[in-house]
């Protein structure tokens, strides 16, 4: 796995601080899990991270101290401070921020729960009444809005991942053979995943054959492949945290010619949606120019999602490469954001065609990370 420097995490928390100082707010608590591995490296299923001024506190119970701890090591002296709790993980908050001085705490309005900020409200208010008065201001996308440009640690981590999801791509012939149902043939790509150096697949992988390919989202069944199909294949891999995406549609035998002109429409979507994409183009205008190949061809009505997502800690994250208004706001492209190219058709009762690869936006157009023959 590549190694990731503290620097780089410093500046991610010195960011963070500037963005609160212009919100007029004196600290930020931090409860969704992937903005608390960004934040300091640490990744579980539980955690919060309380940043001020001058302070970042990481609070992580027993499973997680000694990861923590080691981490912490790794950092300059006092730029993060580990909290075990000794209770709960909310009474550790309210002891932070008690003890930190905070008046104005932004929170992460689309990861805390009602119930949770209610308790907190709560619990913060009996002990204004004891000194300062704290009030929970809610906040949204803080962190994200750094996430959306990778540094360069990350971009070594995305080429890494990507190169070694194209080696499962190469291999995808060998698993889509006639008579093979999806289901087995999803188990050898997730397999393949693993053996790759992926800690997981990062979500359910998708292998849609004949009819079912119209789906886009279809799940993996006893349908058994036969002559004739286009079967999409969509998959991808977690490396060391960071999410990479691939589908390639592949023909057993000879396809339905229908099929077989989707599949050149699509390609053809793809390619120039690819060659959009330049840093200060609007995801919308991206978006449009895989969208008018299709609608050219007569497949406007059968593309019926997005170009594309950005890539990360989340497999779905911002930029996203829509037409409007799903891509508002349509803020242009940047150098170091990472995001799919996936235009795909799908008609009912014949199948679809999807291609998707990832993609770097650099300072003169992009870099396609992914590298697998694309079939047709």
């Amino acid at each position: 796995m590549e190694a990731v420097s503290s620097s780089f995490y410093d500046r991610r928390v010195h960011r963070v601080r500037e963005e609160c100082r212009l919100a007029g707010l004196d600290s930020l608590l931090v409860t969704h899990l992937p903005n608390i591995r960004y934040l300091t490296g640490l990744g579980g299923t539980a955690g919060a991270v309380l940043i001020t001024p001058s302070r970042c506190v990481l609070i992580a119970d027993f499973r997680y101290a000694t990861a923590a701890r080691e981490l912490i090591a790794a950092r300059a002296p006092g730029s993060i401070d580990l909290e075990v709790p000794e209770r709960g993980y909310d009474e550790a908050i309210v002891s932070a921020i008690r003890r930190l001085g905070c008046a104005r705490v932004g929170v992460e309005a689309a990861s805390l729960p009602v119930s949770r900020f209610n308790w907190l409200v709560a619990s913060l208010t009996s002990v204004a009444d004891r000194g300062v008065p704290v009030a929970l201001v809610p906040t949204e996308r803080v962190v994200e809005a750094g996430r959306v440009i990778k540094d360069l640690s990350e971009i070594a981590l995305l080429r890494g991942g990507a190169r070694r999801l194209s080696a499962v791509g190469r291999v995808l012939p060998d698993f889509v053979r006639e008579g093979r149902a999806e289901r087995a043939i999803a188990g050898d790509i997730d397999a393949a995943i693993r053996a790759a150096g992926f800690e997981r697949p990062a979500f359910e992988t998708i292998v849609a054959s004949g009819p079912n390919g119209a789906r886009p989202h279809a799940r993996p069944g006893d349908r058994t492949v036969r002559a004739g199909d286009g079967v999409v294949l969509d998959f991808g891999g977690v490396y060391d945290g960071y999410c990479v995406d691939l589908t390639r549609t592949l023909y057993v035998g000879v396809p339905d010619p229908a099929l077989a002109r989707i599949g050149s429409a699509v390609r053809q979507a793809h390619a120039a949606a690819i060659a959009a994409v330049q840093p200060g183009v609007r995801p919308s205008r991206i978006d449009a120019a895989a969208r008018d190949i299709l609608t050219s061809h007569g497949l406007g009505e059968a593309f019926g999602h997005g170009t594309g997502h950005g890539l990360g800690l989340e497999v779905h994250e911002d930029p996203r490469i829509a037409k409007l208004p799903s891509a508002l706001p349509d803020t242009p492209v940047e150098p170091g954001m990472v995001f799919t190219i996936e235009p795909g058709a799908y008609v009912e009762g014949l199948g679809g065609v999807r291609i998707e690869d990832d993609v770097l936006v650099t300072e003169d157009g992009c870099e396609v990370l992914t590298d697998v023959p694309i079939e047709g």
